[in-house]
């Protein structure tokens, strides 16, 4: 009589310990998630930026998407991605863009390393 209780309390406070446990990390996994907002944020700002130039040099030069994008050979759907932060450019895209803008590609990041 007095085994199978203690059998029965042994499993239940294994059973608690294990729940114990899963909401502890879910404690620690929402603080991190928490705290991690600034650097989500940043990231997301960064992205922009980085549209936000190529979109700024492109009108400079007074040129469309569809002509960026013959110029350089990718389709225009990927030169709003890239302006719209939604994607980013590829190095040797990049490369090409700074070349078509007439900028160096540092002058192109530099909005992005700030």
């Amino acid at each position: 009589m007095l085994i199978p209780m203690l059998i029965g309390l042994v499993i239940w406070l294994a059973i608690m310990a294990v729940v114990i446990y899963l909401v502890v990390l879910l404690i620690k996994a929402l603080r991190k998630y928490l705290r991690s907002g600034p650097v989500r944020q940043e990231k997301a700002e960064m992205a922009r930026s980085l549209g936000e130039t190529l979109r700024y040099h492109r009108t400079r030069c007074k040129m469309t998407q569809e002509f960026v994008a013959e110029a350089i050979g990718v389709s225009r759907q990927a030169v709003s991605k890239w302006e719209s932060g939604a994607a980013d450019p590829s190095t040797s895209n990049l490369l090409a863009l700074a070349k078509l803008y007439g900028v160096s590609p540092e002058e192109l990041l530099k909005s992005v390393e700030e």
